[in-house]
């Protein structure tokens, strides 16, 4: 998970690590509601990328449906979590520490990419994260996203309480006008992961194909 020019976030991997170095999990271990309602845009054994995967609740459950996983952090205490949690459910996951302009990325490769409430990004780093995730689908992949509005400003329920971070309809798809956007959804929802998402909170869900 990579951060912006805010003071707070001024060393991400230090954050992070101090924020993951907990006995229980930050954003639990399920899977997020939105990856679980729409992962069957991806026929089983497909080859997903899951980016700044934290704790490895997203990715641990990906392998479990029978995909074959990549995912990074800039967390080592995070990665070293999502590790133990793929043993404890008996799936392999292709980890790596990296934040995300580090990460290997490999035009082409991804059946699917998985982006779930990764916004601690500002918006220059953003656009080249959101590049590269558009850029490493093959063609007929799938993108699943999902983040929160605006709006959560005033729910204060997770997320990042900076305002450039959060996402509109309208920025998405100017950031993903690469894809076919084929699901593009601002609801409000209670969310139950972890202490770190708990509460109702105003999200917004992406679902993109890139078809070159």
């Amino acid at each position: 998970m990579t951060l912006d020019s805010n003071p707070s976030f001024a060393n991400p991997a230090q954050i992070w690590n101090s924020r993951f170095s907990t006995d229980g999990y930050v954003f639990g271990t399920e899977p997020n509601d939105w990856l679980r309602r729409h992962a069957s845009v991806w026929k089983s054994g497909s080859t997903i990328l899951c980016v700044a995967d934290g704790e490895g609740r997203n990715s641990v459950w990906l392998a479990g449906q029978g995909h074959n996983v990549d995912a990074f952090d800039i967390s080592e205490v995070g990665v070293g979590k999502a590790r133990r949690l793929a043993e404890q459910y008996h799936v392999n996951v292709n980890y790596s520490i990296s934040g995300c302009d580090d990460f290997e990325w490999r035009p082409n490769h991804y059946d699917g990419v998985a982006a779930i409430f990764v916004q601690f990004a500002d918006p220059v780093l953003r656009s080249r994260l959101f590049e590269n995730m558009a850029r490493s689908l093959k063609p007929g992949g799938s993108l699943v996203l999902v983040g929160y509005t605006p709006k959560q400003l005033d729910y204060g329920t997770g997320g990042p309480s900076v305002l450039s971070h959060l996402y509109t309809p309208e920025m998405l798809r100017e950031a993903f006008g690469s894809l076919d956007i084929q699901v593009l959804e601002a609801y409000e929802a209670e969310l139950a992961e972890g202490d770190g998402h708990k509460g109702r909170s105003a999200i917004i869900g992406l679902i993109g194909a890139r078809t070159d």
